[in-house]
């Protein structure tokens, strides 16, 4: 068995691909008709399609999962959220751990979690 990266569940493919291109860089590899595969293994698939395929709800903001970056200007990976999404919604805005690192969590457009950190 291999494991070949992360799907997850976008209502429009176009405008989570913009999202994660414009704030990770990501690159779309293949468009498969709303099933979309990004570099660095992420995998977009909309939600008619997910919902149409396990016969179940989508439960957005679930927070029982969550895609994880190291960034080591945070700051400015902030600033550039907060100008290109001030929509976003915050889990916990740029906060340090008792450890040092800094971290930011929020939801992607479809309520997928995110945990931006500065590198351990």
């Amino acid at each position: 068995m291999k494991y070949k990266g992360t799907l997850i569940v976008a209502k429009d493919c176009n405008r989570a691909l913009k999202f994660y291109s414009d704030m990770f860089g990501f690159q779309l590899l293949q468009d498969n008709d709303g099933n979309m595969e990004l570099t660095n293994n992420l995998y977009l698939q909309e939600s008619g399609y997910w919902e149409q395929f396990t016969k179940r709800s989508i439960i957005s903001n679930s927070n029982q999962s969550e895609l994880y970056f190291e960034e080591p200007d945070i700051e400015q990976f902030v600033e550039r959220l907060e100008t290109l999404y001030p929509e976003i919604e915050y889990v916990n805005y740029l906060m340090t751990h008792s450890w040092g690192q800094k971290v930011v969590r929020f939801y992607d457009p479809d309520g997928n979690l995110i945990e931006v950190g500065t590198p351990v």
